[in-house]
C-alpha cells in the first residue's frame, strides 16, 4: 500500500467467482483501484453451482477422526454413497489424501472445530451487510431449512445424533407431525422424521449473487472486470507482479489470490495443497410447487434448494483431477432421488459438475503470503465457499489496507501447511 503519496492504491482480484467478486466489492469500498482477472463463464464457478445454502451450522471440519472412519461405508463404489475417489488418478489425490489422515487427528480436529466455528459465526451479518450494500436485501431469505428422513429404518437415533451435535449459532428442533405433514402438498407424502434448522439462510439464486456483484463492480469506473487468465504471481520487495498469459503484466499494490483450486499453480513460491472435490447438482421446472426451504434428505445425502421456478438437488463430494471426465452415474442417482422423493418434476433435469477448492484441514485460507509482500490468500473455502464470501472479503479488505480483522487468522494462514520462499 502506497503511505501518504497520493497515489491511489490498486489490487489485482485473481478470480471471478463469488469470493473473488465478494473481495472486489470490499477491495472497493477502501478506496482501493480493483481489477478482477478471470477466465470462462459464469456457469465455471463452483460458487455457480452451489446448493445457495447459508450454511452457518457446519461448524465441523470435515477432517474428523469420525468422518475418517466412516469413510468406507460412505463410498459410492462400494455402498453407492455420496463420497468417491478418482482412483485413476492417484498422484493427484493420495498426496492430499496423506495430509487430510494427518488433518483428522483429534487435537487437530478439536483446533479446527473452534477455528471454523468462530469464523462461520460472522458469515449471516456479514451476508446482511453486504446484501444491503447491493441494494438487494431480496438475494439473502433466512428462512433456515430442513433435514428429513423417509428410509427403511426409524430415524430417532440418526435424529438425535444430528440434535446433539454443535450447530454454531444455529438451532436445531424435532419436526412435530403436523409440521412434517405440511409437506404433503411437495413430496405427496409424511417424512418419517424431520428435524428444522433456524438461523441459516439461502440466496435466492447463486446465479443472481454473482450477477448483482457483478453488475455493481462493472458500474463502477474504478473497478475493471477482464476476461484474462493470470498464469504467475510472483513479489519481492517492489511488491508483487501479475503475469497474463498475453505477455502483459501489472504491478499492483495487492493481489488477492480467489481462483479457486486454479490458485494452486500460479503464485511463485507459495503452492497451496488444495484438490478438486467435485459436487453435482441437477436442475429441473418444478411446475409452481409450494414453497419450502432448503431440504435435506438425509437419507441419501441430498440437498434440494428451490431457485424461482427452478429447483436444484446437489451432492457428492469426488477426489478427483479437475479436468477429469464427469461420472454421468452421478447424475442419475440425483434423479433417482429426486424422482422417488416425490418432489414435482416438471421438465427434463440439467446436469452440471463443478470443483470445490478444498484443503486437507477442510479451513479456508485466508490471510498474508508469508514471505510474498502484497499477496493475500482467500481461497479453499470447500463447500463453505458462498457462506462464507462476504466475510471472507471484509477480512480480505482489512488485511489489505492494515487494519485488525475481527477474528484471528491464525488457524487459517496460508503457509500453514509448508514454507514459501519469495521469488
Amino acid at each position: 500500500m502506497p503511505e501518504n503519496t497520493g497515489r491511489v492504491a490498486s489490487a489485482v482480484v485473481v478470480g471471478g467467482g463469488v469470493v473473488g467478486l465478494s473481495c472486489a466489492l470490499r477491495l472497493r469500498a477502501r478506496g482501493l483501484q480493483v481489477t478482477v482477472m478471470n477466465v470462462g463463464a459464469p456457469q465455471d464457478a463452483a460458487s455457480w453451482g452451489n446448493a445457495g445454502h447459508v450454511a452457518v451450522e457446519q461448524v465441523m471440519p470435515l477432517a474428523s477422526p469420525r468422518l475418517l472412519l466412516s469413510a468406507p461405508g460412505r463410498l459410492f463404489g462400494l455402498t453407492g454413497g455420496a463420497l468417491d475417489i478418482g482412483w485413476r488418478y492417484v498422484g493427484t489425490w493420495l498426496p492430499w489424501c496423506m495430509r487430510y489422515i494427518r488433518a483428522c487427528g483429534a487435537a487437530t480436529a478439536r483446533q479446527g472445530h473452534v477455528a471454523l466455528r468462530g469464523l462461520l459465526s460472522h458469515a449471516l451479518p456479514a451476508w446482511r451487510r453486504m446484501a444491503s450494500d447491493l441494494d438487494a436485501p431480496g438475494l439473502l431469505i433466512e428462512n433456515g431449512h430442513l433435514m428429513l428422513w423417509n428410509g427403511a429404518h426409524d430415524p430417532l437415533l440418526a435424529m438425535r445424533a444430528v440434535m446433539s451435535s454443535d450447530h454454531g449459532t444455529a438451532t436445531v428442533r424435532p419436526m412435530s407431525y403436523q409440521e412434517r405433514a405440511e409437506l404433503v402438498p411437495l413430496l405427496g407424502h409424511v417424512p418419517r422424521g424431520g428435524l428444522v434448522f433456524d438461523g441459516t439462510a439461502q440466496v435466492r439464486a447463486p446465479a443472481l449473487v454473482l450477477a448483482a456483484l457483478r453488475d455493481r463492480l462493472d458500474a463502477d469506473p474504478r473497478c475493471e472486470l477482464r476476461q484474462q487468465r493470470v498464469v504467475r504471481v510472483t513479489s519481492g520487495p517492489q511488491g508483487p507482479r501479475v503475469f497474463l498469459a498475453d505477455g502483459a503484466s501489472l504491478s499492483p499494490d495487492i493481489v488477492v489470490m480467489a481462483a479457486g483450486v486454479g490458485t494452486r499453480d500460479i503464485v511463485q513460491g507459495w503452492t497451496p495443497p488444495l484438490i478438486a472435490e467435485r459436487g453435482y447438482h441437477i436442475e429441473w421446472d418444478h411446475g409452481d410447487a409450494p414453497v419450502a426451504p432448503p431440504m435435506i434428505f438425509a437419507d441419501h445425502s441430498v440437498i434440494v434448494s428451490r431457485f424461482g421456478q427452478r429447483m436444484r438437488a446437489s451432492t457428492f463430494v469426488e477426489f478427483t483431477r479437475a479436468d477429469a471426465p464427469p461420472d454421468p452415474r452421478k447424475w442419475e442417482r440425483l434423479e433417482r432421488v429426486v424422482q422417488n422423493s416425490g418432489l414435482p418434476v416438471r421438465s427434463g433435469f440439467s446436469r452440471w459438475v463443478g470443483c470445490r477448492p478444498t484443503l486437507p484441514d477442510y479451513l479456508p485460507a485466508i490471510g498474508r503470503v508469508t514471505g510474498l509482500p502484497g499477496v493475500i490468500a482467500a481461497c479453499g473455502h470447500q463447500h463453505l465457499g458462498l457462506t462464507l464470501a462476504p466475510f471472507t472479503a471484509e477480512l480480505v479488505a482489512a488485511l489489505a489496507t492494515r487494519e485488525k480483522t475481527p477474528l484471528d487468522l491464525h488457524p487459517f494462514r496460508p503457509d500453514r501447511f509448508g514454507r514459501t520462499q519469495a521469488a
